[in-house]
């Protein structure tokens, strides 16, 4: 099975060191800020715009802003290409179900966020909250960047993590694990109800608005590079566990963000060959918080297969848009009265 239980007290105290996570970037800001006898928040809006705006290289601020627009997706085609001309997919049961359950979770929401997300910034924002616009500006962009990315890959984390210790939760997170292999192609894929409730989207939107959009930008593209790479069926990170002269660099890496051996574990159909960690591994930018929670394993390997044991390779619009739309495979977790986790077939 893919989710776990997690017992209580593990669970409240993961939760207490969260929250000493979340607190340590600003701590360490508000430090800095009293050792260099700093208060920026003092300065004027226009000040720090400024300030901010000469501190950070034209070519930062553009290349990001494409990325997060057109360029991830770009990347995400071309390598995509990639491993098809490489037979990365041939005899993985990359099916026409298959197919166009990866195309439509990839297009899809890009298509429908757009509007949601303009009318969430323009409209939406200044009617919720009409006295808070750029109420941050005055954080300074690297400040910015390190609080972003605790909070918001740490938030993921749990996201992330409960969809695999909650049953109830399993089934909106289980057509990301349905794919019977890696690559770009199954990168997106995701049932909407997943993605809606947890789409960075609202988060640059509402960090922009308050001033914080560069960093939000910044990170934003650096955790989808990240994130991307690691679903790709291209192996990057071998190199570092091959080359004896880059292990030091490999095992800095390997702990501090997700790489495709760590996260291939997780999308393992298996743990029986102690490669497999489908029950950890959560990590999505970083794959440090495994570590200090103790959900993660590094074995430098890669599994042999993807996937979920009971799939029944369910009709594309069920794993996209259940519970709206249910399966037709009877004894199914997206059927109508099917288990709300099903038992493994037994080998």
């Amino acid at each position: 099975m893919h989710y776990k239980i997690e017992k209580p007290r593990k669970l409240t105290r993961d939760i207490l060191v969260s929250v000493g996570l979340y607190l340590l970037p600003v701590a360490l800001m508000l430090f800095y800020f009293y050792v260099a006898d700093e208060k920026p928040w003092q300065q004027s809006t226009a000040e720090n715009l400024r300030i901010m705006r000469e501190n950070i290289p034209s070519w930062l601020q553009s290349t990001f802003t494409h990325l997060r627009k057109w360029g991830l997706i770009v990347l995400a085609i071309v390598v995509g290409i990639i491993e098809v001309i490489a037979g990365l997919y041939e005899n993985r049961r990359w099916t026409r179900n298959e197919k166009i359950l990866d195309l439509v979770c990839f297009v899809a929401p890009k298509i429908l966020f757009i509007p949601v997300l303009t009318f969430f910034s323009l409209k939406l924002l200044p009617l919720l909250l009409p006295d808070v616009k750029n109420l941050f500006v005055w954080v300074p962009f690297w400040w910015g960047a390190l609080i972003i990315a605790v909070a918001d890959d740490l938030t993921q984390y749990w996201y992330h993590r409960l969809h695999h210790q909650v049953p109830f939760l399993w089934r909106f997170h289980r057509t990301h694990h349905s794919a019977p292999y890696m690559g770009m192609s199954m990168a997106s894929r995701q049932n909407i109800i997943y993605t809606i409730f947890f789409s960075q989207i609202y988060l640059i939107a509402i960090l922009t608005y308050l001033g914080l959009g560069l960093p939000a930008l910044f990170v934003g593209g650096v955790k989808s590079l990240i994130t991307l790479s690691a679903h790709s069926s291209i192996k990057w990170d071998r190199p570092f566990y091959t080359n004896r002269w880059l292990h030091p660099v490999g095992w800095v890496l390997e702990r501090l963000i997700s790489t495709p051996a760590t996260h291939h574990a997780h999308h393992a159909d298996t743990t029986d060959d102690g490669i497999g960690h489908y029950k950890g591994n959560f990590g999505n930018m970083f794959f440090i918080w495994d570590l200090i929670f103790g959900t993660g394993i590094i074995t430098r390997k890669y599994p042999e297969t993807y996937g979920i044991k009971s799939y029944q390779e369910e009709e594309w619009y069920a794993q996209f848009l259940w519970p709206v739309f249910k399966s037709k495979k009877q004894g199914s977790e997206l059927a109508k009265g099917g288990p709300v986790v099903a038992e493994e077939p037994r080998p």
